[in-house]
């Protein structure tokens, strides 16, 4: 198998060749943002970039995007656009610049929609141009431009812009194209039809000449467009060879077909206008189809677009057919030609009066109809109007096999999509994982098509929108799988023996050579299946590694994917790999078969199955575990083993990989995707239409369903009435009560609700009454009733003040629907989910909440959160693997809930034991939640009746107060409660204190009968199961969990009422889908009564590692995105308590009104100067280093060793000056600079205890939904802009920090890119060069902004700032050195405690010890090779084990807490340096980690 040619990677052009372009002296002339005197407007200068930079260069992409870059379409072309100046250079200028932005993924219509005058008249310029003859004013690469400019157009009918212009090319009037009796038709099929068509033939008769004949183009122009795509397809010959443009013309217009075919919009009239044009007949017997090379991407999207047009959906009404409607179509249309055959073609009797299934094969058709003649041929199908009606006496112009397809390809018999996706094996093979058309490599330009779906705004049917995701996921997993094989297999080293066999010259983590391998058992097919129910097997392998390795082989989980794979090398032992060359050819790589684990053996060979119970020790080192493997795969290898005499793949096997439990969830979803395909899939009706993009984007609001909640019980989300009337402005609110003192929180809301859609009102009083009405709020306070005499029986309280946004989106999420909140960075995301939940869990106790998160850290802060509030503990359950990580020191997974009820289970039965005790009730009531509900029943019940009889009011007299405590049963079980019980002031507070303690026994009981199960339940797992289907009310998951345990959770029964979605802005679209079909419908309806999804579309997307299915795919787009997108209404959070105002200004622009918390303002923390730097936040220029600016050692591995040096170089400077170490974080925007940046830090500062390790050094994407006090940012790129330029990117990396921002970069690089323009003119409105108080000890008492009264020092550069850290270094350990032999030599007499002294010599020797360690951690500036070779006392360090806390190093950088130093301090003279000359940045530490 060959593997395929490297694609070229597209290499960007430095600040240096972009300042020596013609274009950019043309732009700083014209149209440059930073050029005050612009030359004014000259068409000619369009007319010369087009000529001599864009067709010389045949629309070379760096040429195009350095025009782009330079705001070419922004500042110059559509500014001074106009019917009198347009050209064809002007078109096609503004064409190639709107596709450079599609392609780099950033917005393009904006400058458009803020000029919008002359967009009409541009658009029907476009439309001609893409008509015109090839050989005339336009040339087929240009016409292949304006193509993909139209596609563009039709992807973005979300802008009303574009909307309008392109609703006029595919509404209804555009069947005037088709050929007459094939309109008459369809006209009859549909009446409804014939009365709109009518009346679009009245209206056109009003209209003048002119404008009618300008109407007429539009209509006609697809049906134009693909009859003229026709004429180039036809000129491709067979053999000889072909200009490459025809096929890209030929391959674009195809992408086109496909997505005007894949909307439903656009798709309601143009299938029948396709249809008619019989093009995919045309397609499929063109040349283009036999070239092997050329014509391979065109018969790959050929294919899709064949599976489209025939797409299972009513393209009038846009439901989905079923199985059969669509079985009741295809007979329809054979019965039909089979009337006409009877009626008119004598020679077709046989055919006509045979049934359908006999002659819906291909075969059988071509054996009835090959023989007629192209005349007779032509006539069947004008009697089926899809041709013409022949004339008489003339023959047919279209040729024999042309008009055999057309009848063959339409009446034959379809295969069934469900079925073909049933028989596919899950796991890729090495066919797929290495076929560069199915999965590009991480090279994609964005240049050409490819034959991948796309998730755009709208889908046809749920099975559409599945099936999509489906091949896009599968394609995802399998680069990343291929990625990890390539890594896991050459880390191995295979090499050929002398003997011909196999040895292995190195070792790999996540893989073992395979000792032994067996299938043990193939099961019966399931009736209708030829496929094996199940199949699994035995691998043995020799665990000879280490410990902590060794443990991750044995903690393998049931459902975890393992891959097995044969190489056989035929490289001799010691050859070198290379990375750069074909992998496959390298390590001989044969076969590749997924498997899925079941389990491991114990020494019997029983499976061990995971659960609470301790696992057994096994002897020895050869572990074997029993696989799955996929039956479908196994059925088609062992058939093609049958037939061909194929070898048998299963007797091969020589590895076994494993992969990160984090991304290795694919089989699950994809299975999961498949079961969905498979059952009635049922959206909740108010969602259905909102998930394809359809219909009225606000019809699932909480305001327009019909089942709108008027009151609701806040709890304790209001902390004072004030609060209340601050949270709904605008409204009048009315308290039901008058006195002030009982306006007191919780408060029950009642609001007016309006009844579904309203109807149309003439009465304009009526409307203001209903306006008055509809602002008014009754708010009625509510006691919570007495819990019990014990502190911890009182309700735990929210103490957060939330603002009116958040309060509007509490509510929003207590309503049913479909609730979305926006929510900036520091804006309360979490609070606002939690209080949602709690007022959930309260309003509804009988509903079930499930919580879904994109991490665990997001869904450990959630759990946190939420056991602050008012939830009993019993109801929350925790699902998956993260509950480890929870810093609680309960456990709120499965197995750790059910030891919670044992346990609790005991402690009720002692205090039921005491109870009885005190009650001087003989026998054994504690024994069990039976005997104990029994003794409730006869004991406590009685005497509690008793009790209320003898105190209850006796007509219209009072009982005596006194008469509550004396009669009280339980007198003698809550003497341990706080004493007196009963405070004797009235009769009606001791009541209540006595109904309280009732309740509190009654919990007891309460609870008991629900912890009865565990008593008839025996095994962990059956108990555990009961806890999440019966008892749990808040169940909570990661996206990942739900898709990897639906099959489960539907199994069990599992039911919920509610899912709200945290980080929703962040899941894959299909993973937040997934979590919606968790449960069987009951009665064919979803039981969901609502949806909240909080996230940020304006932070950084899902993860997507292949840039093809990133960029052409778009499938980094998330649900929440696509929601926002087609415009369901949102909730913004608009206030921000997290950073300074200054630093949220740099990215507030991005949303709508982010204002500031009030204490943003007000605590000292946000308005006290930073110590040592003048600035909250500064750019700081950084120049090439030593002639170097970024460097890039591995593909996308970038880094930039002057920055990195710089960056550091800040981190010590501020540790010095005592700023602690944990609230300093490094970001980057590349893994290679991530690495370079730690390597620095492990050699100047990470082990000195006066300096220590910052709290985290990673990549930007990394870092979202974290902060730190303090950020120190790197850019790395100086050619390119590189990814930075995604918004969504930048919003992330300016929102980190709380209370400074230090950014290092290349500023004539990034201060021209338009996108990041708004906060680019903040940064480069400060000084470039970093300004620092050296003299102004940290903390500070300057106020920000203030002049200091120290001197201020201006840094120029890196070296510069390297020195100076090092003489401060230097200084600093002179002073303490100094300073302690001064302290020494105190008398005793001076020092008001004698151990004192002591004290710090001890201290003083364990520092000395530690120092001598030290000694040249900070290589002095004779030291000035920095090279990548592991300092000595750190031989074991991994650049995982770098990523360290500074907590974890137990370095201290507050200088009241550096201890002592002694005279061996001196030896730290190897210090702090400017690292003057080479640092290699060679072999970046270890191979990028998904490399950004």
């Amino acid at each position: 198998m060959a593997a395929p040619a490297q694609p070229k990677k597209i290499v960007a052009p430095t600040v240096s060749q972009i300042n020596a372009e013609f274009v950019t002296q043309l732009a700083c002339k014209y149209w440059a943002p930073h050029i005050k005197k612009k030359s004014p407007f000259d068409i000619k200068v369009i007319e010369d970039i087009y000529e001599k930079e864009i067709v010389k260069s045949r629309f070379a992409i760096r040429k195009i995007m350095l025009l782009e870059f330079s705001q070419y379409l922004e500042n110059y072309l559509w500014m001074n656009y106009s019917p009198e100046v347009s050209s064809k250079a002007y078109l096609m200028s503004i064409c190639c610049m709107v596709n450079e932005k599609f392609r780099e993924n950033v917005p393009a219509w904006e400058i458009f929609k803020k000029k919008p005058d002359h967009f009409p008249f541009f658009f029907k310029h476009i439309l001609k141009a893409a008509l015109a003859e090839t050989d005339g004013e336009f040339s087929l690469h240009e016409q292949t431009v304006l193509l993909l400019f139209l596609d563009h157009c039709f992807n973005s009918l979300e802008v009303d812009l574009i909307r309008s212009q392109v609703q006029q090319l595919i509404s209804l009037p555009m069947w005037m194209g088709l050929q007459l009796a094939r309109l008459e038709l369809e006209l009859k099929k549909t009446p409804k039809l014939r009365k709109f068509w009518n009346l679009i033939k009245k209206n056109d008769e009003k209209m003048d000449p002119e404008a009618r004949e300008q109407a007429y183009q539009e209509r006609r122009f697809l049906s134009q467009l693909i009859q003229k795509f026709i004429s180039v397809l036809k000129s491709v010959p067979l053999s000889e060879p072909v200009t490459m443009d025809k096929v890209h013309y030929c391959e674009r217009f195809i992408e086109l077909m496909i997505d005007l075919e894949a909307l439903l919009p656009t798709r309601r009239w143009f299938n029948t206008i396709l249809d008619d044009s019989h093009l995919l007949v045309h397609c499929y017997l063109s040349n283009l189809v036999h070239r092997e090379e050329d014509g391979h991407l065109f018969s790959q999207l050929l294919d899709m677009l064949k599976f489209y047009t025939g797409f299972e959906i009513n393209d009038q009404t846009g439901n989905a057919l079923t199985e059969n409607e669509m079985t009741t179509i295809h007979y329809d249309r054979i019965t039909s030609l089979q009337r006409a055959a009877f009626a008119h073609f004598p020679e077709l009797y046989d055919f006509a009066l045979s049934n359908v299934a006999e002659v819906d094969t291909r075969e059988s058709l071509v054996k009835f109809f090959g023989p007629l003649s192209s005349n007779t041929l032509h006539q069947v199908a004008s009697y089926l109007c899809l041709l013409p009606t022949l004339p008489k006496n003339e023959d047919t112009t279209f040729d024999k096999e042309f008009l055999l397809e057309l009848l063959v390809s339409r009446h034959e018999r379809r295969i069934s999509q469900i079925q073909q996706l049933n028989q596919m094996p899950l796991y890729p093979t090495e066919k797929i994982i290495w076929d560069e058309n199915i999965v590009p490599t991480e090279y994609y330009s964005g240049e050409g098509c490819l034959a991948l779906p796309k998730l755009n705004l709208q889908f046809l049917t749920l099975h559409d929108y599945l099936l999509r995701n489906f091949n896009l996921f599968r394609l995802e997993s399998t680069y990343e799988i291929r990625q990890d094989i390539e890594d896991s297999v050459s880390r191995m080293k295979p090499w050929q023996s002398e003997y011909g066999g196999v040895v292995f010259g190195g070792w790999a983590r996540m893989a073992q050579p395979i000792v032994a391998f067996t299938v043990v058992e193939v099961a019966k097919p399931n009736i209708g299946e030829n496929w094996p129910t199940r199949v699994r097997a035995d691998v043995t392998i020799n665990l000879n590694v280490r410990d902590h390795i060794k443990d991750e082989w044995e903690g393998l989980r049931k459902h975890d994917v393992c891959f097995l794979i044969t190489v056989r090398p035929t490289k001799p032992y010691g050859t070198k790999f290379d990375r750069r060359r074909p992998f496959i050819e390298q390590v001989g790589l044969v076969y590749v078969r997924g498997c899925e684990i079941q389990g491991m053996l114990d020494d019997k060979g029983r499976v061990i199955e995971d659960g609470p119970e301790p696992r057994p020790n096994l002897r020895g080192e050869s572990r074997t575990f029993r696989v799955f493997l996929d039956p479908n795969q196994y059925q088609q290898d062992m058939t093609n083993t049958i037939q061909n005499g194929a070898e048998d793949v299963y007797e091969t096997f020589n590895i076994i990989m494993r992969r990160k439990p984090k991304e290795n969830n694919f089989k699950a979803v994809l299975e999961t995707i498949r079961n969905l395909m498979n059952t009635d899939c049922v959206v909740p009706d108010w969602l259905h239409d909102i998930i394809l993009g359809y219909g009225d984007p606000s019809s699932a609001h909480y305001s327009k369903m019909p089942n709108q909640i008027a009151t609701l019980d806040f709890n304790d989300t209001f902390l004072s009435i004030e609060h209340l009337k601050a949270s709904f402005p605008g409204h009048n609110v009315k308290v039901t009560v008058e006195d002030p003192a009982l306006q007191i929180p919780p408060f029950r809301i009642t609001f007016p609700v309006r009844s579904g859609k309203g109807k149309k009102r003439k009465d304009a009083d009526v409307e203001d009454e209903d306006t008055e009405e509809a602002k008014t709020l009754i708010v009625e306070p509510h006691v919570i009733p007495n819990r019990g005499p014990y502190p911890y029986n009182q309700p735990k309280r929210n103490t957060i003040q939330f603002t009116h946004t958040q309060i509007e989106a509490i509510r929003a999420g207590m309503q049913p629907g479909l609730t979305m909140v926006v929510g900036p960075p520091g804006t309360g995301k979490t609070d606002v989910a939690v209080q949602i939940i709690s007022n959930i869990y309260h309003n509804f106790p009988e509903q079930r909440t499930l919580i879904v998160t994109h991490s665990n850290q997001a869904l450990n802060q959630l759990f946190e959160k939420i056991m602050a509030l008012d939830i009993d503990e019993r109801h929350l359950l925790r699902l998956g693997h993260g509950e480890e990580e929870l810093e609680t020191e309960k456990d709120f997974s499965r197995y750790g809930r059910v030891n919670y009820v044992l346990a609790r289970r005991i402690e009720l039965l002692e205090e039921v034991k005491r109870l009885q005790k005190s009650l001087g009730v003989p026998g054994d009531a504690s024994y069990t939640c039976e005997t104990a509900g029994y003794f409730f029943l006869y004991q406590v019940m009685s005497r509690w009746e008793e009790y209320i009889s003898k105190v209850k009011n006796k007509g219209s007299t009072l009982p005596d107060v006194t008469e509550v405590s004396t009669f009280f049963p339980f007198h003698e079980y809550f003497a341990n409660a706080p004493q007196p019980i009963f405070k004797g002031r009235s009769y009606e507070e001791d009541m209540e204190i006595a109904e309280g303690c009732f309740r509190h026994i009654k919990k007891i009981f309460t609870q008991l009968e629900e912890f009865r199960a565990s008593e008839l339940l025996r095994s962990g797992l059956d108990r555990s199961k009961y806890l999440l289907v019966k008892e749990a009310k808040i169940i909570a998951m990661t996206c990942t969990h739900a898709a990897l345990k639906r099959h489960d959770l539907v199994k069990l029964g599992f039911k919920y009422d509610n899912i709200l979605m945290e980080e929703a802005a962040q899941i894959l679209e299909i993973e937040t889908f997934i979590p919606l079909l968790l449960q069987n419908p009951q009665d064919g309806f979803s039981r969901l009564k609502r949806w909240i999804m909080i996230g940020d579309h304006h932070q950084l997307p899902p993860v997507i590692k292949n840039m093809a299915f990133q960029k052409y795919s778009n499938m980094e787009q998330s649900l929440f995105t696509r929601f926002v997108r087609v415009g369901v209404p949102t909730v913004d959070l608009d206030a921000q308590g997290r950073a300074r105002a200054s630093l949220c200004n740099l990215y507030n622009w991005r949303y709508k009104n982010l204002g500031n918390l009030p204490h943003v303002q007000l605590l000292p923390e946000f308005s006290t100067a930073n110590a040592g730097l003048l600035y909250d936040f500064q750019l700081i220029n950084v120049e090439d280093f030593q002639g170097v600016g970024e460097s890039e050692p591995n593909p996308y591995f970038y880094q930039n060793l002057g920055e990195a040096e710089y960056v550091v170089a800040l981190f010590m400077y501020m540790c010095l000056l005592g700023y602690p170490a944990d609230k300093i974080s490094i970001l980057t925007t590349y893994n290679g600079q991530k690495h370079l940046i730690r390597d620095i830090i492990n050699r100047r500062c990470g082990n000195n205890p006066l300096i220590g390790r910052p709290n985290k050094v990673t990549t930007v994407d990394r870092f979202q939904g974290q902060q730190n006090d303090y950020i120190l940012l790197s850019l790395v790129r100086t050619r390119a802009v590189g990814h930075l330029r995604d918004v969504r990117r930048l919003v992330v990396a300016m929102s980190r920090a709380r209370l400074g921002l230090y950014i290092f970069a290349r500023v004539s690089l990034f201060q021209n890119c338009f996108e990041l323009t708004p906060a680019f003119s903040q940064l480069t409105a400060r000084p470039l060069h970093l300004h620092i108080i050296p003299t102004e000890p940290f903390p500070t008492t300057r106020k920000n902004g203030e002049r200091p009264s120290h001197e201020v020092q201006i840094i120029k550069n890196m070296p510069q700032m390297a020195n100076f850290v090092y003489n401060m270094y230097m200084h600093l350990i002179q002073t303490t050195h100094h300073y302690h032999q001064t302290l020494l030599q105190l008398p005793p007499a001076m020092v008001e405690e004698g151990e004192e002294v002591q004290n710090q010599e001890t201290e003083l020797e364990t520092e000395e010890e530690a120092m001598t360690v030290q000694v040249d951690i900070i290589p002095s500036p004779t030291d000035t090779s920095c090279s990548r070779e592991t300092p000595a006392f750190q031989t074991d360090t991994t650049p995982s084990q770098t990523e360290t806390t500074a907590s974890e190093t137990g370095a201290s950088s507050n200088p009241e807490a550096i201890p002592a130093l002694s005279e061996t301090t001196t030896t730290v003279a190897g210090a702090v340096s400017a690292p003057a000359e080479a640092y290699t940045p060679q072999d970046a530490t270890s191979a990028p980690e998904g490399t950004k």
